[in-house]
Parts: structure tokens; sequence; C-alpha cells
């Protein structure tokens, strides 16, 4: 049935810190199995569940189920049972995700080929590394406000949030029996100002059309409830170093970058927002120029690293659906 979650176990898994004992890839499917297959991955803070992948999958929309297969991936880290639980979580490596996923494709639901991944932040960075693990299974791959390698800048930030959580007095160094409500609303005030751009904030876009009357309001009311509400502690951090050591030339070109760039087959869209201070416009535009066949479109948008995380701006959703839509033919 389209869009209901499913459960793919993969028993014993290798992954990059260890051994998982019972993986688990969660996904949905969308459309007709004979059409041609789309692999849309999750972004940082997505939960299938929340239906947070919809805002481009449906009809008529960029991704839509009577012209395409859809396949969408929740990432590992929403937790595992004893002796792998909470801080005891095995490093993840974006190349364990991809492996995971490949398997999902070609041993359960027999997908031979793909046509493209298209991913937004996190699943922009899981679309390049789909390019490079299985170069020769992916035609194509659109890459929204994300990167083939997380930036020093980039990982800088993240330590703001990351030790916000750490440093709060109910995290207990992760072994909490409730909800660190201290620990997570400090991480979520440390993480929201990153996710607009400046000129954002001095719109009082926040405000969101009268939604939230002050910054406080929605500071609380939206950052630290979707954290608190959908959210463990532990499997943020997991989630987040994943993050920080995405890297697509550790896979194959002992990390030289540009090599490994170079050595991209798939065809690629590459859409960074104006604004977004995650992965800036500079960072896609040395990308571009050293993929062997990409376009460049940059989203002239206030919204940040938001704008087109589902729940952002209508209008900058609709031009990347129409960016996407072009690409795709």
């Amino acid at each position: 049935m389209d869009g209901q979650i499913q459960f793919y176990h993969h028993g014993r898994f290798k992954v990059a810190g260890g051994v998982l004992p019972d993986a688990v890839t969660a996904y949905q499917t969308f459309g007709d199995p004979a059409n041609p297959c789309i692999v849309f991955p999750t972004c940082y803070g997505a939960q299938l569940r929340l239906d947070s992948q919809m805002y481009l999958v449906g009809e008529g929309k960029a991704l839509d189920p009577r012209k395409y297969f859809i396949v969408t991936f929740a990432l590992f880290c929403n937790g595992e049972p004893p002796p792998y639980n909470g801080p005891y979580f095995p490093s993840i490596s974006y190349e364990d995700n991809i492996r995971a996923q490949y398997a999902v494709l070609t041993q359960k639901l027999g997908v031979q080929h793909v046509l493209c991944v298209v991913g937004f932040s996190m699943g922009g960075q899981q679309a390049y590394h789909w390019s490079v693990v299985y170069p020769d299974f992916v035609d194509r791959i659109v890459v929204i406000c994300s990167s083939a390698r997380t930036s020093p800048h980039n990982k800088c930030f993240l330590e703001g949030p990351k030790n916000a959580m750490k440093a709060g007095k109910d995290f207990e160094d992760g072994h909490y029996q409730r909800t660190p409500q201290h620990a997570i609303r400090a991480f979520g005030r440390a993480y929201c100002a990153w996710a607009y751009g400046q000129a954002w904030f001095r719109q009082h876009l926040y405000q969101f059309n009268g939604l939230y009357p002050t910054l406080e309001a929605w500071i609380r009311e939206n950052w630290e409830a979707r954290y608190v509400t959908y959210w463990d502690a532990n499997d943020m951090l997991a989630l987040l170093a994943t993050w920080q050591e995405g890297d697509v030339s550790q896979i194959r070109d002992n990390g030289d970058f540009e090599h490994c760039l170079r050595n991209i087959k798939a065809r690629a869209l590459v859409m960074p927002c104006k604004t977004d201070l995650y992965f800036c416009p500079e960072d896609s535009e040395v990308e571009v120029s050293l993929l062997q066949n990409a376009n460049l479109v940059v989203i002239n948008s206030v919204w940040g690293h938001r704008e087109a995380g589902g729940s952002a701006n209508p209008e900058d959703v609709k031009f990347v659906t129409e960016q996407i839509m072009h690409f795709l033919g």
C-alpha cells in the first residue's frame, strides 16, 4: 500500500562503529514498481511517520507516483535494543545507510536500477554518496541544500547544539531514564538560529503570519517542542555524528575530494540556497565545477536552510519542484 511504513530486517549488519545485531531500515513506497525508481532518503529531523517527505511526493508534485516508483528511506539511528541502545549505539556512516538502502531495493523490492536519488540536507549528502558507493546503479542525483563533504564550518556549527545537549543537567551522559527536557530544549535553542537566513529574522518571518507572536514563542513552541515531542536525545546525537563525518572521498579515493567528484558518473542537479548557513552556495559552486555533468541552480530565498524542508515558504518549494521536474524530463 502506498505510504505504509515498512521495515526491512537485515540481521547482523556491519557498520562504521561495529556491528548491529538486528539492523532495521524503515521505508515507504509510492507508485508502480514497474515505473522508473526514485530514491528519496530523509534529512536530519525527518521521520516517515510524520510525513516529512511528502512536500515533494504526490500527484502533480516533483515526485509523482503516477510516473515514478518512489522509495523513501529513514536514516539509521532511531534506536536499537540492548546492548546497543542509548549511548551504546555504534557510529553509523552514510555508506552504511546506502548499503542498507541498496539491500532493500534489490533484495526486497526487486529494483535493478535507480533513475534518480533526490535529497535535501542529509538526504542530499546521501544522494552524493549513492553516486559514489554504487556508481553504475544511479543515473542522476538531485542535491538540495547539501554537500558532498561536510565543511569545517558546518562541523563547527554542529558542535554548538551537540554540546548544549550533552551539558544539559538531565542528559546524564546519555543514560537518562526519562526525556531529558533541559538537554533537548537547549539543543533546540542552539540549533534554531542557524536554520534560516539573517534577513528572515530581520523581516520577523518567525511569526508565521501571527502564529507565533514573539521570537520566544517561536523558539519554545516550534523548535523546543518538535524535538521534545518527537525525538530521542541519543538518536539526535547519533544522526548528527553521521552528518559531521560526511565525506564521499573517504569511500574510494583516500580523501582526495577533487578526484572523487571528477569521477562521479551520475548527472547532477545541485540546488543550494543563497542564505543557507549550513551548506553555503560557494561550496556547491566548487563541487559543480568538479563534477562531469552538473547544473547549479541557486535558490534566491531568505529562508536559508529551511527553504526546501517541507514546512518552508511555498514559493520556494514550488521553485524547487519546477527545477526537479525539468531535470527529470
